[in-house]
C-alpha cells in the first residue's frame, strides 16, 4: 500500500485524514514540528497517532531539507495545512519536485471548490491563495487530486449554520434567500475516509474528487424541518434577501463575516451543488467507493441531541 505523509496533521482536517490513513492500514506518517512535540496541549493526540502506528516525523514546512528527508521516504503526500499556510505550500510543491518520487499529491483543499465559488469578501481573499496553489499544482507536473468535501458537518450542522452561534438555536434561525438550494454536508471523519481512498486509486488521478453522499443533500429549509421533528420544537424563521445578507456579512466582525461568506456560497449562490460533475476532470466519491458507511446529516443530527 501507498505510504502516506501528512502535512498538518494536528490541525482541525488533518486528524480526520490521519486517523482515515492509518486506520486503512496505508504506512502513515505525520511530520510534526518541534514545538509541536513538545505542546502539552498535542501530546495526547500525538500519542493517539503513535498507538495506531502513525510514524511522527520531525520536520517544518518552512525547513526545506527537512521535508525533501521527509518525502524521500512515502509515495503520497497529503497537506492539511491551515488557511495561514495555504500559500505556503508552494514550499511543498517545491520539496516534491526536488524529492523526485511522489506519485500523488493533495494540497489543502477540503470545502468548496474554490474554482466554482461565487464568494463575497472577506471570502474571496481567503480562496484566493487556494486557488493560486490549485495552479502552481498543475504546472508543476506533479500527480495530483484535489478533494473538494464540501460544507464540514461539525461547521454547519451543530448550528444549522448560524455563524454567530456555538450551538443550536433555540428559537429562531436565520435563512439566506429563499431556504430552498441544495447543499451538501461531509462529516469530517469521512473526508478523511474517502480521501484516504483516493489517494492511489487511478481514477482520481489528476482530477477534482467531489464529496457528495446521497443522503447528506438539503436544503436550509429541510435541514431546519428536520430538525424541529427531531426536538418537537418550532422554530421562527428569518429569511434575508440576497442585499440584505451582503450587506450583513460586510458590517458583520471576523470570524463571523468568514462563516457568513461561506453560508452566502453555499445557499444563497449553491455553490455545493449547481453544478454537474465532469467525468473528465472530476469524480464523485460515493459513486466510486459506494461500500463506505457514512454518517449522514439524519444520524449527525441524533448525536447532537444525546
Amino acid at each position: 500500500m501507498a505510504k502516506i505523509l501528512i502535512i498538518g496533521g494536528t490541525g482541525y482536517i488533518g486528524k480526520s485524514i490521519v486517523k482515515a490513513s492509518a486506520k486503512s492500514g496505508h504506512p502513515t506518517f505525520a511530520l510534526v514540528r518541534e514545538a509541536t512535540a513538545s505542546d502539552p496541549a498535542k501530546a495526547e493526540l500525538l500519542e493517539g497517532f503513535k498507538s495506531s502506528g502513525v510514524t511522527l516525523v520531525h520536520g517544518d514546512l518552512y525547513d526545506h531539507d527537512s521535508l525533501v528527508k521527509a518525502i524521500k521516504n512515502v509515495d503520497v503526500v497529503i497537506s492539511t495545512v491551515g488557511f495561514m499556510q495555504i500559500a505556503d505550500q508552494v514550499k511543498i510543491i517545491a520539496a516534491i519536485k526536488e524529492a523526485g518520487n511522489v506519485k500523488r499529491f493533495l494540497p489543502s483543499e477540503f470545502g468548496l471548490d474554490v474554482d466554482r465559488a461565487h464568494t463575497v469578501e472577506p471570502v474571496t481573499s481567503a480562496y484566493a491563495p487556494k486557488i493560486q496553489i490549485r495552479r502552481a499544482v498543475e504546472a508543476s507536473g506533479i500527480p495530483y487530486t484535489f478533494v473538494s468535501s464540501n460544507y464540514f458537518a461539525g461547521y454547519s450542522l451543530p448550528t444549522l449554520a448560524q455563524a454567530e452561534l456555538m450551538g443550536p438555536p433555540t428559537d429562531k434561525v436565520t435563512i439566506y434567500g429563499d431556504g430552498n438550494t441544495k447543499a451538501i454536508f461531509v462529516n469530517e471523519d469521512d473526508v478523511g475516509t474517502y480521501t484516504i481512498r483516493a489517494v492511489d486509486d487511478p481514477r482520481t488521478l489528476n482530477k477534482i474528487l467531489y464529496l457528495r453522499p446521497p443522503a447528506n443533500i438539503y436544503t436550509h429549509n429541510e435541514l431546519v424541518s428536520l430538525w424541529e421533528k427531531k426536538t418537537g420544537k418550532t422554530l421562527e424563521r428569518i429569511y434575508l434577501t440576497i442585499e440584505e445578507v451582503e450587506k450583513k456579512i460586510e458590517e458583520s466582525p471576523f470570524p463571523v463575516n468568514i462563516m457568513m461568506g461561506i453560508n452566502y456560497s453555499v445557499f444563497a449562490k449553491g455553490d455545493t451543488t449547481n453544478f454537474d460533475i465532469d467525468p473528465a476532470v472530476a469524480a464523485e466519491a460515493s459513486e466510486l467507493y459506494p461500500d463506505v458507511k457514512y454518517t449522514s446529516v439524519e444520524e449527525y443530527l441524533d448525536q447532537l441531541l444525546i
